[in-house]
């Protein structure tokens, strides 16, 4: 059983909602399996990279969510959804908050200073944008292709813990996650377009308006397309693409179900985003045992 004391510092890391944690852990789960069956890699040691990439995303998008937090603090009190965060609410004060982001990163250099020199530098220009990424929403309707940036990262760094490179095919991995965030957090962004609107925050969902339906197709293609192709540099074999099918079908389903008025559907395709990640690495590690 935890402290009570603990219960706002989980709040504020979003450990009660694990699906951003899942959704900045896949890409270098895919990364890191894509690039083992390339080299052949050992079990153990793919275990090991993802074991330290799992425990390295849970503790970065808390800190993540800390940065978030303490830029958005007054907006969040406007908001329905996020009035009652730890900050936001008071709960927890903002010196408090620096503290345990100090933490955070302390524990998150541990991990990183595990891996190889690529991945070390990787690592530290992926916080650039995990500390933009609030300030995007003040100044362009775009904060969603911040988020794209920043959530991304592990596609390029799962390889390069493997091969201390980073391949053509972890760059098109990653662009095809970039176009996955901007579909999966659009939609997301829908559920507030209402408060986002009244208090001056900028998103895509507000940007696309009535053509939103048509800018998520597009995005949810370019990401197969772009998975498609990572494939092909990458040498995948057919049960990689029996895989992508699956996936792609999955995004059909999303696009097909989602109603754009209703809150509780836009959450629920959100959230349903982790399943299409477990799909492609489920594909992928697959394609490493056959």
């Amino acid at each position: 059983m935890m402290p009570l004391s603990w219960r706002p510092y989980i709040l504020l890391m979003r450990l009660d909602r694990p699906i951003g944690t899942w959704l900045l852990l896949l890409p270098g789960w895919w990364s890191i399996l894509m690039a083992a069956t390339i080299t052949q890699t050992s079990i153990t040691t793919i275990l090991f990279y993802m074991g330290l990439f799992a425990a390295g995303s849970i503790i970065m998008r808390g800190a993540g969510c800390v940065i978030n937090d303490l830029w958005d603090r007054d907006f969040d009190r406007q908001v329905e959804r996020t009035k009652a965060r730890p900050l936001a609410s008071g709960e927890i004060r903002v010196k408090s908050a620096l503290i345990f982001l100090t933490l955070l990163l302390g524990a998150g250099l541990a991990i990183l200073l595990t891996f190889n020199q690529t991945t070390i530098v990787l690592g530290f220009l992926s916080i650039f944008p995990v500390i933009l990424y609030p300030l995007a929403k003040r100044i362009t309707w775009y904060p969603q292709a911040v988020l794209g940036l920043t959530f991304n990262f592990g596609a390029l760094m799962g390889a390069a813990s493997i091969l201390d490179t980073v391949p053509v095919f972890a760059w098109v991995l990653y662009i095809g996650g970039f176009f996955w965030t901007l579909g999966y957090d659009t939609i997301y962004a829908q559920q507030d377009i209402a408060d986002d609107a009244l208090i001056g925050v900028k998103s895509t969902a507000l940007k696309f308006g009535e053509r939103v339906s048509q800018y998520i197709a597009a995005f949810y293609t370019m990401t197969i397309l772009c998975f498609g192709v990572a494939a092909i540099l990458a040498e995948a074999g057919f049960v990689f693409y029996i895989g992508l099918s699956a996936a792609a079908s999955h995004l059909l389903w999303q696009y097909r179900t989602w109603d754009k008025q209703n809150p509780n559907s836009s959450l629920k395709i959100f959230r349903s985003n982790r399943d299409f990640g477990l799909i492609i690495a489920l594909s992928a590690i697959a394609e490493y045992l056959f």
